[in-house]
């Protein structure tokens, strides 16, 4: 029998000065059973940096070729790209064609994947936007991850303050440049 997608809801309060956005956001969202709790969470934390109208998740790793994180107009027109991971270049060549606008959280090495990108053919390289999510404290609050958790982000000059009950912890997003 195979496993299910995992659905986890959040209440977060979103203070982003660096946008100008302020927002209460409920989000639900699947965690497929081969998507660590870590890549979830850089998937929560990109949402709401990139929080704006017309946003919507993709049902994660269910849908694979589909953005992490798409932005449409009105009328349905992909503004906006946003991957979470480690995309391969093909992926990101096929975005940079999709949409005008293509981002990427990651997680993981940034360095290594952008020296792996700027090595790759890519369509518009030079507008494509890699961020390096440094969280040390990702891995303790994905494992402390519940089902329904409730906190307020807050961000200022990309740096990112989650009040978690009476915890308060601090990373900063890094934007990494690929040179050609």
């Amino acid at each position: 029998m195979a496993l299910s997608d995992t659905i986890y809801a959040f209440e977060i309060e979103l203070a982003n000065s660096d946008r100008g956005v302020y927002e209460s956001l409920k989000v639900r969202m699947a965690r497929h059973p081969s998507e660590t709790p870590e890549h979830m969470l850089t998937r929560l934390f990109a949402y709401c940096l990139e929080y704006t109208d017309g946003i919507a998740l993709s049902n994660g790793l269910s849908e694979p070729d589909e953005p992490s994180i798409a932005v449409r107009d009105l009328t349905g027109v992909l503004k906006a790209w946003i991957d979470v991971g480690a995309p391969d270049a093909a992926r990101l060549h096929r975005a940079s064609k999709a949409a005008p606008r293509v981002a990427v959280y990651t997680h993981k090495d940034a360095v290594q994947l952008a020296t792996r990108l700027s090595a790759a053919r890519i369509h518009r390289i030079e507008a494509l936007e890699l961020y390096a999510m440094d969280f040390d404290w990702l891995p303790a609050l994905a494992r402390g991850l519940q089902r329904r958790t409730q906190f307020t982000l807050t961000v200022s000059e990309q740096h990112l303050y989650l009040s978690l009950g009476t915890e308060t912890l601090s990373a900063v997003v890094n934007r990494i440049s690929l040179e050609q």
